[in-house]
């Protein structure tokens, strides 16, 4: 599956997925800094099925029922590499599942 790591997240993470899952930032993409409506659809041209963030306000500042992703918003106390490894397997556990497009909080 391919997914979208936000720039508010660290990079590392993207290592921690499985080699079954093609991962890339929004770094590495040169999408640095755009607002989240232009970057979800940019997301969505470059056929990224899954989208995670910490960005809480995500939700209130987009109509996300128009985006056809899947949206993990991390809710964690840092954005710490140390701090975020652990949800990951909580992330690869829903998405190994039947899984439908929309927000699901990972904590």
């Amino acid at each position: 599956m391919k997914i979208l790591i936000d720039e508010n997240l660290p990079a590392k993470i993207k290592f921690d997925f499985g080699v079954e899952h093609r991962v890339m930032s929004v770094n590495d993409l040169g999408w640095k800094g755009m607002n989240n409506g232009e970057l979800l659809r940019k997301a969505i041209e470059h056929d990224f099925r899954i989208f995670i963030t910490m960005d809480s306000g995500i939700q209130y500042q987009q109509n996300l029922n128009n985006f056809p992703l899947i949206i993990f918003l991390i809710k964690a106390k840092n954005n710490k590499h140390q701090t975020i490894q652990p949800l990951i397997s909580k992330i690869d556990e829903k998405i190994s599942g039947n899984i439908e497009n929309g927000v699901y909080d990972i904590v």
